[in-house]
């Protein structure tokens, strides 16, 4: 059963490194990052919402803190995909989903801010190692370069943040209910948020398109079935290994990109990953923080 639950994670992780590259696939076509989160959400929505209609058991959704702490869960996943979606646009598939996985710090941080979990030394060196791996990452030491915008760095980097918020709504609103209710209206919030701010005509236009297929496989693979089969994994399966398992969303992505999109990389920019994924990693397993990998 364990080794189940692990593989359950391992294809949650699989399923956000493939998301990312197939959100590229359509931004490139002209399809605006809005837009593309929007259906990445709605769709995710309709089949948390299939989840909980059939585990229906300890819902909590009477509970009005239970609604607080999820819709705020929501609002981060919302600018969640956002932000990262716009990341890509501003520089890769790679790139983005790196700074991406660099989540786990920020809630570290707030955790350290709030004093639900204490500074030390060692973590302190593992920040200083991601942001030198950040540096690597975006080149941002060459001012020639073109690999990613400021803007691509920036909204990388607030992916991340907004997953820790994703992360603390999330963690907040478990004690009031179950993750299917949680996530029901998480999604819920994420679809009237996205609905809108996003372009209405080409939401409407996404209906009749032939780039229909890669929405729904978007939205299938980036929101419905991932998120399910991840936190029906996480019951069973140990913080260190979750986070370790996590690593795989970034190295698909980055693969994606480079087999796929023919994206490139530099030796300093491998470099760069490799430091950031090995730190971070390392960082989640001693500060035993559940996180969830995707983007």
């Amino acid at each position: 059963m364990t080794s189940l639950s692990t593989t359950f994670v391992m294809l949650a992780a699989l399923c956000w490194g493939i998301s990312g590259g197939i959100g590229a696939i359509l931004m490139a076509e002209g399809w605006d990052a809005l837009v593309v989160s929007f259906y990445r959400g709605a769709i995710g929505f309709l089949f948390v919402l299939a989840w909980l209609a059939f585990r229906p058991r300890s819902s909590g959704l009477s509970n009005p803190i239970l609604w607080f702490w999820s819709a705020l869960a929501g609002l981060g996943i919302a600018c969640n995909f956002t932000f990262y979606f716009v990341s890509i646009s501003e520089g890769s598939v790679a790139v983005a989903a790196t700074l991406m996985y660099c989540a786990p710090v920020f809630v570290y941080l707030v955790s350290s801010a709030l004093k639900l979990e204490r500074f030390t030394a060692s973590k302190g060196v593992a920040i200083a190692l991601v942001l030198l791996g950040i540096g690597l990452l975006t080149r941002i030491y060459d001012i020639e370069s073109e690999d990613v915008t400021l803007t691509g760095l920036v909204t990388g980097l607030l992916a991340g943040v907004s997953y820790a918020i994703f992360i603390f709504g999330f963690k907040y609103a478990g004690a009031y209910g179950s993750p299917q209710s949680i996530l029901v209206i998480a999604f819920a919030t994420l679809t009237v948020v996205l609905i809108g701010l996003g372009n209405k005509a080409q939401m409407v236009l996404v209906l009749s398109t032939s780039d229909w297929p890669l929405f729904v496989t978007l939205g299938v693979l980036g929101a419905g079935l991932s998120f399910i089969v991840y936190f029906i994994g996480l019951k069973r399966t140990a913080v260190t290994t979750a986070s370790v398992v996590a690593m795989i969303e970034p190295v698909t992505a980055t693969l994606f990109g480079v087999l796929v999109l023919n994206e490139t990389l530099v030796s300093s920019q491998i470099v760069g990953i490799a430091l950031i994924m090995i730190t971070v990693t390392a960082l989640s397993i001693s500060s035993r923080t559940r996180h969830t990998p995707y983007g």
